[in-house]
């Protein structure tokens, strides 16, 4: 079994037999184990952008997810599997996680976890959607798709792109293509084939 944390109510996590899915409801802070996770903690109080949107709206604090990022990497250390979030993160250093390098693969973190980034669109993601990943496992993670295909959409919500550039929206943007799901479950997966 994997228990998939932060996951959207119906999504890509549900209806497979070997997933535990803890959406908004379950609150996944309160996962408790035994199995490897993969984890997507919200993301948008720790992004590029919340630091300007504190400032327009002072109640929405940058940094403050409600403890979701910490327990998420807990989960991670703990239980092994492995955590994605936007690539250049500000959750990243706020936890002491090494920044990835984009054209190494996978690195070593002094915790013994492993980090890296990949761009979903070579995972089917209409837009490039840099993300970085740390997973803990015996041994070293599978080698993602490190293709850099470009992008069939801008991400942004932006009009001063104009032209013919589309635009795609809240839903889309954060939708976890099924292959980019299946390449984290096996991660996941990875951990308990290598449990005594």
């Amino acid at each position: 079994m994997i228990a998939a944390l932060y996951v959207q109510k119906g999504g890509v996590y549900y209806g497979l037999p070997d997933v535990d899915p803890w959406d908004e409801e379950r609150d996944a802070r309160k996962y408790a184990g035994p199995w490897p996770v993969v984890a997507h903690p919200p993301c948008a109080r720790w992004c590029q952008m919340a630091g300007l949107v504190q400032h327009r709206y002072p109640h929405l604090k940058k940094g403050e997810d409600g403890g979701c990022f910490a327990a998420a990497l807990a989960a991670v250390r703990t239980w092994g599997g492995v955590l994605e979030h936007p690539a250049y993160t500000k959750a990243w250093p706020a936890h002491g996680l090494i920044a990835p390098n984009a054209r190494t693969g996978w690195q070593r973190c002094l915790d013994g976890g492993w980090v890296c980034e990949v761009a979903q669109v070579a995972y089917g993601h209409r837009g490039r959607k840099l993300t970085w990943l740390y997973a803990s496992l015996p041994g070293t993670p599978s080698p993602a798709d490190w293709k850099r295909p470009p992008a069939f959409v801008s991400m942004t919500w932006c009009k001063n792109h104009g032209g013919a550039v589309q635009r795609m929206g809240h839903a889309e943007r954060s939708r976890t293509p099924i292959p980019f799901r299946d390449f984290l479950l096996s991660i996941a997966r990875a951990v308990l084939e290598k449990r005594p």
